[in-house]
């Protein structure tokens, strides 16, 4: 989708560059989220995490276990979407 509309971007695979606390800190700041808004509560309660933990216990979490955060997640610049559904990556592609 992305690519048919000709966009430039740099796909992550976050298992394999998992994005580090400070990072997540800063999406999740853009996106206007707090840790439990994009927690994957499935993957969460299979890890013995209810949501109410701290955002600290939440965030360090996630950046040890990836597959708890929501994804896709797009940023460009000082915006960031979660990509469900994926057409929510396209408008970061307004305004450009």
């Amino acid at each position: 989708m992305l690519d048919e509309r000709g966009a430039h971007y740099r796909y992550r695979e976050y298992t394999r560059e998992p994005l580090s606390q400070e990072e997540l800190r800063r999406v999740l700041a853009l996106l206007g989220k707090t840790p439990r808004d994009v927690l994957r509560t499935r993957d969460a309660k299979k890890f013995g995490l209810t949501g109410d933990e701290s955002d600290d216990q939440l965030i360090a979490a996630m950046a040890s276990t990836p597959n708890l955060l929501q994804r896709p997640i797009g940023v460009l610049g000082n915006r960031a979407v979660i990509g469900r559904p994926v057409e929510n990556l396209l408008s970061l592609l307004e305004d450009e």
